[in-house]
């Protein structure tokens, strides 16, 4: 019974902090536009029926539900994974009676803010505990060493000074990393001083299949500076559109089938076990992962598939081509096939989460 406790502590909690915390940021997304265009909305909900509790206030039924794997907003006059076409009446307060300007911005303001999220996190995480800058750029210092790398395997050490990699002499840290990226799976010659002692041997940097660059598994030295609020947001933003161009060519890699999608797609089971993991590093690594997942969230939901945001977003611009809305027949049949696919993904991802998780 202790460890059951232990289990939920350390891997439940965190779990359903995080998820909770990025579902909160989508529906709140589509639910402060719809709002804001004069939309009703009838539920906003943290969490899949059964309904747990709740407050009805005005229109809107807010409550928690049973199931913490996502959430919804039900806008009146929307043909959505409720399959409900009786609320179709065109009253100027429903979603099919606003111009599609309006409607696409709700759709749209769910998956965005995700993306805003991880950049309020990073960018709050930067103004707590500073950010991390190069001690010394002028030389080429190796501050840390990752295991199981290139670096690691021909001995090169934290407090190592490299000066020279295939012939070309190295004075600032830039120079190394040039070099070192442009040359994947390629064998480099690279010099270092240690001790006032000089070592040289043979180094193949490993390729990073995002990328395309080459890594040896180095890092350099590095110290903390505190930055204003300004300079956080800075940061924050830059670092959330550089993840977000990482998830993006990461997706590419999974849908051209250069990485499996068994390796690639992680379900509920072993995001809790990934979440529970770096619970263990702190809330600053907690709230720096809920950042990558809600990156993630945001653009999975922008794929084209119905059910899914990306899928109301095709309709949208499919009647904005033929000038006319799609026929709610067509949307229930579609939304239907949608949602077969998405229980059948959900199958999928937890079969391999089962196959996968602890390894």
């Amino acid at each position: 019974m202790a460890q059951i406790g232990n289990i939920l502590t350390s891997y439940g909690l965190p779990f359903i902090f995080t998820i909770g915390l990025l579902v909160l940021a989508h529906e709140l997304g589509h639910f402060l536009v719809a709002k804001l265009v004069g939309i009703r909305v009838e539920r906003f909900s943290i969490g899949f029926p059964p309904r747990l509790f709740g407050k009805k206030i005005g229109d809107t039924d807010y409550c928690i539900s049973a199931i913490p794997l996502g959430g919804y907003v039900k806008m009146t006059g929307m043909i959505d994974e409720s399959m409900d076409e009786g609320s179709i009446k065109g009253e100027p307060w429903e979603f099919m009676s606003k111009p599609l300007w309006a409607r696409f911005l709700v759709i749209f303001a769910g998956p965005a803010f995700n993306v805003i999220l991880a950049a309020i996190i990073y960018s709050s995480i930067f103004m707590i505990s500073g950010v991390e800058t190069t001690a010394d750029p002028n030389y080429a210092v190796v501050g840390n060493v990752l295991p199981g790398t290139p670096a690691d395997s021909i001995g090169l050490q934290a407090g190592d000074r490299i000066t020279k990699v295939a012939g070309t002499p190295v004075e600032m840290w830039d120079d190394l990393v040039k070099i070192v990226h442009a040359a994947p799976q390629q064998p480099l010659l690279i010099e270092w001083e240690r001790d006032g002692q000089t070592f040289s041997t043979t180094v193949v940097p490993m390729k990073d299949p995002i990328r395309e660059i080459g890594l040896i598994g180095i890092g350099p030295q590095t110290e903390t500076q505190q930055v204003g609020i300004f300079k956080a947001l800075w940061y924050g933003s830059v670092n959330t559109v550089y993840k977000t161009q990482m998830i993006f060519r990461s997706f590419g890699l999974l849908f051209s089938g250069q990485v499996p999608a068994k390796d690639a797609l992680a379900g509920p089971l072993r995001i809790a076990e990934m979440t529970g993991q770096v619970a263990k590093g702190g809330f600053s690594a907690l709230l720096a992962f809920a950042a990558i997942l809600s990156i993630n969230l945001g653009l999975l939901n922008l794929l084209p598939i119905p059910v899914l945001d990306g899928g109301h977003l095709v309709y949208l611009l499919i009647e904005g081509v033929i000038r006319r809305p799609i026929s709610t027949k067509i949307k229930m049949v579609v939304q239907q096939i949608g949602m077969a696919l998405l229980l059948a993904l959900m199958v999928f991802v937890i079969i391999n989460d089962f196959l996968h998780i602890g390894q």
